[in-house]
């Protein structure tokens, strides 16, 4: 089986990718890390460049972790792909990284977290940034 972690270069995203090499060595699985974006860093913050790319790739092979590292460019929404991926590859648990928000925020924007924990058919880890609350 594979986990899958949504991975944006932040410290949410930092997160989620740890919180998925733990759960990868605990239950000897595969590690696929995507970043969903529409392509275009100065658009789109989700966007991880080919340094953080790289940053990952490295980390997990120094780490010994079978891995995968996709890039979902020019997409539609990122939960969506994140869900849709899980179910196309059969993945065994989905791990994303939370950001505080404020009510109102969530009610203006969505929540892309919320429609991956509510679309999922696998279970989902969400986990938050060292510091927050």
């Amino acid at each position: 089986m594979t986990i899958l972690v949504g991975y944006v270069p932040s410290p949410e995203g930092e997160a989620a990718l740890r919180a998925g090499i733990d759960e990868a060595r605990l239950r000897g699985e595969k590690l696929l890390v995507v970043n969903t974006s529409r392509g275009d860093a100065y658009v789109d913050p989700r966007f991880a460049q080919e340094p953080d790319l790289t940053h990952v790739r490295e980390d997990l092979a120094a780490l010994g972790i079978d891995f995968d590292v996709r890039q979902v460019l020019g997409g539609g929404d990122a939960a969506e792909e994140i869900v849709d991926l899980a179910e196309q590859e059969g993945v065994s648990l989905v791990v994303i990284g939370l950001r505080r928000r404020s009510a109102v925020g969530k009610l203006i924007m969505g929540s892309a977290a919320q429609r991956i924990l509510l679309g999922a058919l696998c279970p989902v880890l969400a986990v938050k940034a060292a510091g927050q609350e």
